[in-house]
């Protein structure tokens, strides 16, 4: 009896889960479908389960969502692709109901099966599912169908195709937006699986359609799609049939539009070729940067160097540069700063003399900007100049303004100029760095921000590693190491955390002359979180030193920590007194 209830478990607990008032274990049992599916075996997974599921989908829609996605990868587990069109009828039933999210993952996994499916059972089964869906009353069901068509069209016999094609006409033609919506979202997978001669003949019709939909939000994801349907075209054919749309676009009375076009630019100018981006493109693309909506210039910054890679250097400066200048100086901080991300990238296309004529203001205002984001994405590209106009002149007109944001009162900014601290210095060199930038990089270490610190730490051990041990013993170790004794513990905390950096940078001389005795001192400090980080950084130390320092001055020094007052101390120099016992014995 025992052998015949055995595999009747699984689906009871199942089933009472699924009824539970508690979300939770019905949330839970859905996501064991798979392992229930195999106590079960493959045929009556296919006669009990499935049946079950498809009856029981006016659930909560967490679980309705978990459901979709678990059926998408549950074809092993109903006797492999032959079975497969079992799973249809109760993703059919999700992909009707009201949430969007569940539908989408429904279609998701009804594309996942398809795209798996036997050609005979696509025709059998997939492709009468579409239709049912495509001529469903309520719209959620149509909507769903949009997304299958890929999938079953390539699969389909010649008259099945024409009649695909005919219903996605009509779904484009729909009286409820919500689907047209997704009928123009779909546009381009569809095209994409349509022969060449219905692609003109009928996707572009209906692609024309859509773009004068009298709803804004259609017309968008139309124009979302362009760069999708142009790859698909010949040059020609894009030049015929999209690019009016899109410079017609660029003019539309909702900027939600709009600001699509100037998103989709640049993919349209690689689809239609060189010559028509300069005749036809550059004119909607000048309009948009100056377009009365912020979000829309925004959109447009954000694509300025790319559309300055497509033409050349002459067209650039004459049309696209006198547009940057007033962005630079626009009323909306985001667009300027979206200016200020790109920007730099326009130095290698314009070439070093227009960059310094031209480009060269415009970064310096840029710098200069009252917003710190402005001023953060101007920095973080500096290199991309220094490339092209050399860092004689860089340093000459961007070091002053540079030397002025290290003090920035944004901390944000001042960890940017940071993190470029050492690139500027690898192109400075070390006369140009000890003179400028030298004194700003002790300064960091006292700062009062800790990520501030923390990157300064970061910074000195980068310095010591691009000039070398004897130009940072020279010039940073004495100026750490003075830092020691200040009153307050939380910097005399950064420096023993520089130490820690910089001792294997330095090599094993050095740390045990200069760096050793500054961190054993520190180890008599009355704050325990200073000594605490002493035994951390005693600890990053053993490795480097040799073994003889260990034994004499290391491990006397944490066995005196190991029986400090405060808990956390002794806990820490514990911790490094094993460590470190480990290390001397397999030496």
């Amino acid at each position: 009896m025992a052998m015949i209830d055995e595999p009747l478990y699984p689906i009871a607990v199942l089933i009472d889960e699924l009824k539970n008032e508690d979300i939770q274990l019905r949330l839970n049992s859905i996501r064991r479908l798979s392992t229930i599916a195999r106590a079960l075996g493959e045929e009556r997974t296919r006669k009990e389960l499935i049946p079950f599921l498809s009856e029981n989908n006016d659930d909560d829609d967490e679980v309705l969502l978990a459901m979709a996605e678990e059926l998408g990868v549950f074809i092993p587990y109903v006797g492999g692709l032959e079975y497969a069109n079992v799973l249809l009828p109760p993703l059919e039933t999700l992909c009707t109901v009201e949430e969007t999210c569940v539908r989408d993952k429904s279609v998701e996994s009804l594309c996942r099966i398809g795209a798996q499916m036997r050609e005979q059972d696509v025709v059998e089964y997939f492709i009468p599912l579409v239709k049912r869906l495509a001529a469903g009353e309520w719209f959620t069901a149509r909507v769903s169908s949009c997304g299958l068509f890929h999938i079953a069209y390539s699969s389909a016999p010649e008259a099945l195709k024409t009649e695909l094609r005919t219903i996605y006409r009509q779904l484009c033609q729909d009286d409820m937006p919500m689907v047209r919506r997704s009928a123009a979202t779909n546009l381009g997978k569809f095209a994409a699986t349509v022969e060449a001669a219905h692609l003109k003949a009928e996707i572009m019709s209906i692609f024309e359609e859509l773009t004068n939909d009298d709803q804004d939000s259609v017309r968008l994801l139309a124009v979302e799609g362009c760069g999708a349907l142009g790859k698909l075209l010949e040059p020609q054919d894009c030049v015929a049939h999209i690019l009016p749309v899109i410079v017609n676009f660029s003019q539309d009375k909702s900027w939600r539009v709009r600001y699509m076009v100037a998103n989709q630019l640049y993919e349209l100018c690689e689809a239609v070729g060189p010559e028509p981006t300069r005749s036809d493109v550059v004119p909607a693309y000048v309009r948009l940067l100056r377009d009365n909506e912020a979000e829309v210039r925004i959109a447009a910054a954000g694509k300025v160097t790319k559309i300055c890679r497509i033409l050349n250097p002459e067209l650039a400066i004459q049309h696209i540069l006198p547009c940057v200048k007033e962005l630079s100086a626009d009323s909306s901080q985001h667009v300027r700063s979206a200016l200020a991300t790109v920007i730099m990238g326009m130095a290698p296309v314009l070439g070093k003399d227009a960059t310094i004529e031209q480009l060269l203001p415009i970064f310096l205002s840029l710098l200069k900007d009252e917003f710190p984001d402005v001023r953060l994405n101007i920095i973080s590209k500096l290199d991309q100049v220094n490339q092209v106009i050399g860092i004689d002149l860089l340093s000459q007109s961007l070091l002053p303004a540079i030397v002025e944001l290290a003090e920035d009162r944004h901390w944000r900014v001042r960890l940017a100029i940071i993190e470029y601290i050492p690139l500027l210095a690898s192109q400075l060199g070390v006369g140009f760095f000890d003179d400028k930038l030298g004194a700003l990089c002790m300064q960091w270490l006292k700062d009062k921000v800790y990520s501030i610190r923390d990157a300064a730490a970061n910074n000195v051990k980068r310095l010591a590693e691009e000039f070398g041990p004897d130009w940072a013993m020279q010039h940073i170790v004495p100026q750490v190491l003075d830092m020691i004794n200040n009153p307050h513990y939380l910097y005399r905390m950064t420096i023993l955390h520089a130490v820690s950096l910089l001792a294997p940078v330095m090599g094993p001389e050095i740390t045990c002359s200069k760096l050793l005795p500054v961190v054993i001192n520190a180890s008599k400090d009355r704050v325990p979180n200073i000594k605490f980080n002493v035994a951390k950084v005693l600890q990053s130390l053993v490795p480097i030193v040799d073994q003889s320092v260990v034994e004499k001055t290391i491990h006397p020094c944490l066995v005196e920590l190991s029986e400090d007052p405060d808990v956390d101390v002794r806990f820490f120099a514990s911790q490094a007194l094993q460590s470190s016992g480990q290390v001397m014995m397999s030496s």
